[in-house]
């Protein structure tokens, strides 16, 4: 579901303790893979869940309070921002929250055709 405010699409994403402490889960928006993480002091995160390195799944990677570790060639990207530390091109970041114990995405409308 989504709503759009000025610009930024909002899409409920479920309950965010669906996604266990220290993990992440991919979710299909609109045209986009997106990577989102709760970590383990609660801070939910969100990057694109593709690496642009082979295409890994960065749903799937180790995650520790600042970056995530590509599962198949150990790239690490950094969850605030989406920078890669380890040379690969970096990844977008979006902005997620919890709101009443449901994870908000906002998507902004030029990456939503």
């Amino acid at each position: 579901m989504s709503t759009a405010t000025t610009g930024v699409r909002l899409y409920k994403l479920g309950p965010a303790d669906q996604i266990p402490l220290g993990e992440g889960r991919a979710f299909a928006i609109s045209d986009h893979q997106v990577a989102v993480f709760r970590l383990r002091d609660g801070q939910i995160r969100a990057l694109s869940a593709v690496c642009p390195h082979r295409g890994g799944p960065l749903a799937d990677g180790l995650t520790d309070s600042q970056q995530v570790i590509c599962p198949l060639h150990n790239h690490a990207f950094r969850l605030i921002d989406g920078h890669c530390t380890t040379g690969a091109p970096s990844v977008q970041a979006y902005h997620v929250r919890v709101d009443n114990g449901e994870l908000v995405l906002h998507l902004h409308a030029q990456l939503d055709p």
